[in-house]
């Protein structure tokens, strides 16, 4: 989402919603997060100094209220908005089809992750069911040790120890809802999220490799 709101396009942009309207600065993130459908959301770090440099150079001024700054646009404001009147229509052209782009790829994301988990959960019940089967041997010495020193025979293979699926099931829901929530927020680029699919399968590889 930084590129859509590079080159003080995001000054541009709360221009324009100042214009509709006074606000603070809480609510101007909130709007712009309405206006991504929750895909972005600028952090107060990103937000107030802008405000407070836009105010400095006089487009905006603001009035304290309630405790909070209220910000309004000055006539300085509205001229670089007519001004930049253009630019405002290319800008709104972009957030859509960052938008829809974003969209595309936070629901790639989840459905991959998605698979993946529901992939994992079978292929552990399957290594757990395996190892309560699997006949005495002398490989069969608890859940992948081997035997210890001085040890005399052989014994079943034991399954995992108890709740180990369940536990490794509940880190995969886990994992699952706080990818859900980071490709949500659309605070990673789409550069991060693909990287992101590239580094779930590698590890969902390595857990399998485990598991055989």
């Amino acid at each position: 989402m930084s590129a859509v709101f590079s080159h003080g396009r995001l000054r541009l942009y709360l221009l324009k919603l100042l214009n509709e309207g006074p606000r603070h600065g809480y609510e101007l993130i909130r709007l712009l997060e309405n206006r991504f459908h929750g895909l972005y959301a600028p952090s107060a770090g990103t937000i107030y100094p802008r405000l407070q440099r836009m105010e400095a150079d006089g487009l905006i001024t603001h009035k304290a209220e309630g405790g909070r700054k209220v910000y309004e646009i000055a006539d300085a404001g509205r001229e670089e908005l007519d001004r930049r009147a253009r630019e405002l229509e290319a800008l709104e052209a972009d957030i859509n089809a960052s938008l829809a782009d974003l969209s595309t790829l936070a629901d790639e994301v989840e459905q991959g992750v998605r698979g993946s988990v529901r992939d994992l959960k079978k292929e552990l019940k399957e290594a757990s069911r395996q190892a309560r089967s699997a006949p005495p041997g002398p490989s069969s010495f608890g859940w992948g040790y081997p035997p210890r020193p001085g040890a005399a025979g052989t014994r079943p293979a034991s399954p995992p120890p108890a709740g180990a699926v369940d536990e490794l099931e509940e880190k995969a829901a886990q994992l699952l809802a706080e990818v859900r929530r980071l490709a949500r927020t659309g605070r990673a680029s789409q550069e991060t999220m693909r990287a992101t699919l590239v580094v779930l399968d590698g590890a969902i590889d390595q857990v399998r490799r485990l598991l055989r």
